[in-house]
């Protein structure tokens, strides 16, 4: 028997080391040629490693969220022959990228949401949950399964007195009514007169039993867990870190009103035939791409090394969009040149890619600008972080309908909040907020998205 030294391939221009998001296998496994061994996530992406020979695993180089140098070993396998191999030629990071059919791509914006976990541990089981041994059992049978006339009388009391005995609790139908869709016994509940009324209820559900002082939490307590940050969620966590220590954020809101915006949203959707249904973003979308060329210093990276500033004539927008991993951005090329059924249908496209791990590494790169949106659970106004190298983030909120003044009348108005965070460095506050008024000027005015 050999033993073969399968080393970190090149897996990434300029990469030096990759971090080892997951195993596939553990020592002792019988691996066959090309089954996958391990997931490792470089700056770029996250590659699924696949085994080079067939065999036995003996070694590996280390536990989930280690690094790994390029050209170190990974895995050592035992093969048919003799003496030592080592891996031949690793595979070039073209070949890796051609070869792998979804990679997970750094997330570097952050918007004012949860991010979920990529660590998923074991559950626990709760030990209150189990009855164990003598003491705990709770069949109380004899031998020949009936129950005695003393354990009867015992199941049929409660707090000492038969169900028989216990007077009837005096309530209306309403309050009883009630008591049943809550599952309240309303023998169990304190009245404050001379019968149970709908405040003793509400206290019954606040304080319990007694209608006392009882601890807030109900259900049962979880245990304490230990998640190791590791691969996409470390990552997510070190780019949040260098944007907000490097870039002096501000940010800026501005109310706009999209009563007619949402009205020629629905009757773009009642003839939209076998087309996507629009959201509010395809057309936030040509809104923004209408307005930059007058404010070519948000369609940028900055490059804070070298100090330069470089403005993209095309509009790469990325799309912040949550997956179970966490918080990925793919980017919607040339969107300028799209129109508002061919951008909801590339938001669609996008979205599914990255929530199913088939995205790209070109769909999840170079953007020049990110959109953030929370949908439904937009919240009044959000400050989002800058997706770095990017200058800027704009992120719209929960439209809301609010009565609104129409000169003298009082009628009501779908209004929405948009937020842009900017790099103070790069961009000043005026052409933020000019920039912003233009986009309003646009979404308030919606026939204007489609005049050449």
């Amino acid at each position: 028997m050999a033993l073969f030294t399968f080393r970190l391939p090149d897996i990434g221009e300029g990469i030096a080391e990759a971090e080892i998001v997951g195993w596939h296998v553990k020592v002792g496994d019988r691996v066959e040629e090309d089954q996958p061994i391990a997931d490792m996530m470089t700056d770029k992406a996250t590659v699924e490693m696949e085994s080079p020979v067939a065999g036995v695993v003996k070694r590996l180089a280390g536990e989930a969220g280690e690094q790994v140098a390029i050209g170190a070993m990974l895995v050592e396998i035992e093969i048919e022959g003799d003496g030592e191999a080592v891996g031949g030629e690793p595979p070039s990071a073209d070949k890796i990228a051609a070869e792998t059919p979804g990679v997970d791509e750094v997330a570097a914006p952050s918007v004012n949401g949860v991010l979920s976990s990529s660590a998923h541990p074991e559950p626990v089981e709760d030990p209150s949950s189990a009855v164990g041994g003598e003491e705990g059992s709770l069949d109380k049978r004899r031998p020949d399964g009936r129950v005695s006339e003393a354990e009867g009388q015992d199941a049929n009391r409660e707090g000492g007195v038969p169900a028989e005995a216990r007077p009837k609790a005096l309530a209306s139908p309403a309050v009883r009514a009630r008591a049943k869709e809550l599952g309240i016994d309303l023998s169990q509940v304190k009245a404050s007169g001379d019968h149970i009324r709908h405040s003793d209820l509400d206290a019954f559900l606040l304080y319990g039993e007694g209608q006392g002082y009882r601890p807030a939490g109900q259900r049962a307590r979880r245990p304490d867990e230990t998640v190791k940050v590791i691969g996409l969620r470390r990552r997510i966590a070190e780019n949040m870190a260098a944007s907000k220590r490097h870039i002096p954020h501000f940010s800026y809101v501005e109310e706009i009103d999209v009563t007619e915006l949402e009205r020629v949203r629905g009757q773009l959707n009642d003839g939209r035939g076998d087309r996507p249904k629009l959201t509010l973003l395809p057309l936030l979308i040509v809104a923004i791409c209408r307005a930059l060329p007058d404010f070519p210093m948000l369609n940028a990276r900055y490059d804070d090394e070298a100090g330069v500033v470089t403005r993209f004539g095309s509009v790469h927008l990325g799309i912040a969009t949550q997956t179970d991993a966490g918080l990925m951005v793919p980017v919607i090329r040339d969107a300028q040149d799209r129109n508002i059924w061919q951008l909801a249908a590339e938001i669609r496209r996008l979205a599914e890619a990255a929530r199913s791990g088939k995205a790209k590494v070109e769909e999840l790169s170079g953007s020049t600008l990110t959109l953030t949106s929370l949908g439904p659970l937009g919240g009044v106004a959000t400050t989002p972080v800058i997706n770095r190298p990017e200058v800027a983030i704009i992120g719209p909120n929960r439209v809301i309908e609010r009565p609104v003044f129409r000169g003298r009348e009082v009628v009501p108005a779908k209004l929405m909040n948009l937020s842009i965070s900017c790099d103070h460095r790069v961009v000043d506050g005026w052409d933020a907020a000019s920039f912003v008024q233009a986009v309003k000027r646009l979404l308030e005015t919606p026939v204007l998205l489609f005049a050449e």
